[in-house]
């Protein structure tokens, strides 16, 4: 269409999900907050174009909406950090790799996923009591939850059948928080529950409520 700015563009990006966001989305990480950041930011509208050309040629672009996987920590703003926050482009290759995984086995167990946290720097990382090594710091992870309601049990199960049959093939992490939380890493095959331990991951016990 002429007239049709790359701006113009990249803001449509924000309008890309008509589903609600849940009310587990942290104070100031929602869509409008997202389209504010690119209206002041210069250098953001370039870095999520560019971020955006990467995801198109690896066929992972619509997996989850880019206003998604930019969000940082829940817990940004008690550490003071940036609530959005594109991952150098060293990293990006990593992410592709998760996003593959979503696209081919997390969505056809559960459905459409929205991405609560995805790169974080190291400060806001250890503020916001991610590990040291956490796969978030080098973007391979996504914290996710379902974008409809869904029985946690049924989620959990699902989630973990397809893990169990693909999940080393990828090299992918699966943990579990509270409620419908989950995360997914493609660092390595590995699985946890609630207290980080992988004895109580609800994979390894079959205990999923």
């Amino acid at each position: 269409m002429r007239g049709f700015s790359p701006i113009a563009a990249l803001l449509a990006l924000g309008f890309a999900s008509s589903a609600a966001v849940p009310q587990t989305v942290a104070e100031g990480q929602a869509r409008a907050d997202y389209l504010a950041w690119l209206a002041r930011e210069p250098a953001a509208r370039a870095q999520v174009l560019s971020f955006k050309t990467f995801l198109q040629m690896k066929d992972v672009e619509n997996v989850v909406p880019i206003w998604q996987l930019v969000r940082t920590a829940s817990k940004w703003r008690d550490c003071s950090g940036p609530r959005f926050e594109v991952a150098p482009v060293a990293e990006w290759q990593n992410i592709s790799e998760t996003l593959g995984y979503v696209k081919n086995h997390v969505r056809p167990v559960i459905g459409e996923v929205q991405a609560m946290s995805g790169y974080r720097n190291a400060e806001l990382n250890q503020c916001s009591g991610g590990a040291k090594a956490s796969a978030h710091r080098h973007f391979y992870a996504l914290d996710l939850v379902p974008e409809k309601p869904l029985d946690r049990a049924a989620m959990i199960r699902s989630l973990c059948a397809i893990h169990n049959f693909r999940g080393q093939d990828y090299g992918i992490g699966l943990g579990f928080y509270n409620g419908n939380r989950f995360h997914v890493d493609s660092k390595g095959f590995r699985r946890w529950g609630p207290d980080g331990k992988g004895s109580t991951s609800p994979c390894v016990t079959g205990a999923y409520g």
